[in-house]
């Protein structure tokens, strides 16, 4: 029996039964199922993450589970993100799916209408995110792992921001964006911390 939850929530499944529903080579040891709750209202403070057609279920589930551990409570995703539900994001997510709302909007629609933060975008040609002042009222957007920003976005931006290389070599393209959203959320908040 599961701490908490009343045994006529719960149902043994065997191990072999788990084996059959699971994507995995080694399923995990139990199994959940939730109701979807209907999304909550947008609010418009605090920092945002925006994602522009994000397609790797793994980086949207590391990018959640990010968004968790620093306290961004919710993320918009453009149409053509990877969807949230997808078991691969499921997994990534550790879990924090439960606690971070994901919108999925027209995202030039979304910039025109519903904000008004500085919109911080991340490339590689922006001004080192270390030498900035960042605000605790903001938009982090972040790319598509091949293609970054749409040029139409861009019209939005208030400024490019990029995560300076300090290595010697240059074999190394780019970062990962679920790394790259990292080093940037944490900056965000070493800056409010000042």
């Amino acid at each position: 029996m599961i701490t908490g939850i009343p045994e006529s929530k719960t149902t043994e499944v065997l191990e072999a039964e788990l084996k059959k529903i699971s994507a995995l080579k080694s399923p995990n040891s139990a199994l959940a199922v939730f109701e979807i709750s209907a999304l909550k209202k947008y609010h418009n403070a605090g920092i945002q993450v925006v994602l522009d057609g994000v397609r790797d279920p793994g980086n949207l589930g590391t990018i959640i589970r990010l968004c968790d551990w620093f306290g961004v409570q919710q993320i918009i995703c453009s149409n053509d993100t990877v969807d949230c539900f997808n078991p691969k994001v499921l997994q990534a997510s550790m879990g924090s799916l439960a606690r971070v709302t994901v919108f999925y909007k027209d995202l030039i629609s979304f910039f025109k209408s519903e904000n008004n933060l500085p919109v911080y975008a991340a490339f590689m040609d922006g001004h080192s995110v270390y030498k900035e002042q960042l605000p605790k009222d903001a938009i982090l957007l972040m790319g598509n792992e091949g293609k970054g920003i749409s040029e139409e976005l861009e019209l939005f931006l208030t400024i490019k921001i990029s995560i300076p290389q300090f290595g010697d070599s240059m074999e190394t393209e780019s970062l990962n964006v679920a790394m790259a959203t990292s080093i940037l959320l944490s900056e965000f908040h070493r800056s409010i911390e000042r």
